[in-house]
């Protein structure tokens, strides 16, 4: 079986930021379990809405995503 691959860290930068996922879901205006399942890479919100959560964030939207270079 194949381990899942993370593309984003959506759930570390809200933690790093301290902000809730409930509090980004409210500020999108999604359901928490949109939100829950991104975090869990479970599936990846469009260009868009990464856009929309690295303004929220006050970050370089590149900070969302999991580096492909090591």
């Amino acid at each position: 079986m194949m381990d899942k691959i993370n593309y984003n860290r959506i759930k570390a930068v809200l933690a790093e930021k301290n902000v809730s996922s409930k509090e980004l879901a409210k500020y999108l205006d999604k359901t928490e379990s949109t939100v829950s399942r991104w975090c869990t890479n479970d599936v990846q919100p469009s260009v868009e809405v990464f856009h929309q959560i690295a303004q929220f964030l006050d970050i370089d939207i590149r900070e969302l995503f999991v580096s492909t270079k090591n």
